[in-house]
């Protein structure tokens, strides 16, 4: 049962992702001209859909070695620290900005209630110590994506 469990969790995160970025791509002036009015960062459509897909085939492959080898509840924790980290953001901008922001009702009515509850069902599953190390992976994980997207989606 815990394996299902587990497992039913993890799957929720996909299924949230494929929704953000849903809401991302098409919500308001989309993500890449919002991007470009907050921050002057220019990214076309194209390679934001690719990021997204490249973040989307990753995490489902997080997800299945997490299972795979035995460690879901620390991914769980991960990525509910990420999507929360997410959210956050999203909210924060969208004050600072007195808009709208692409991503911001997903992050508010999904992302950050399932960050909260996944962490709500891994208490008492793992120890306290591993669930704060692994939502501090996730933070440092959007964290770097963050920085990441402010440069355009290059390497530099």
């Amino acid at each position: 049962m815990e394996d299902f469990s587990n497992a039913f969790w993890l799957a929720l995160f996909p299924t949230s992702y494929i929704i953000h970025f849903v809401e991302e791509f098409w919500g308001g002036e989309g993500y890449p001209a919002y991007l470009y009015r907050l921050r002057g960062v220019s990214m076309t459509n194209r390679r934001f859909v690719v990021l997204q897909a490249l973040g989307f085939a990753s995490l489902i492959i997080a997800c299945i070695v997490s299972l795979s080898f035995q460690f879901p509840q620390l991914m769980i924790s991960i990525l509910s620290g990420f999507v929360i980290c997410n959210g956050v953001s999203h909210t924060i901008t969208a004050i600072f900005d007195r808009k709208y922001g692409p991503g911001l009702m997903a992050s508010l009515l999904l992302w950050m209630p399932l960050g909260a509850a996944s962490i709500y069902f891994l208490i008492g599953q793992m120890s306290n110590l591993r669930l704060i190390v692994g939502v501090t992976i996730g933070l440092a994980i959007n964290g770097a994506i963050a920085l990441f997207t402010i440069r355009g989606g290059h390497i530099k």
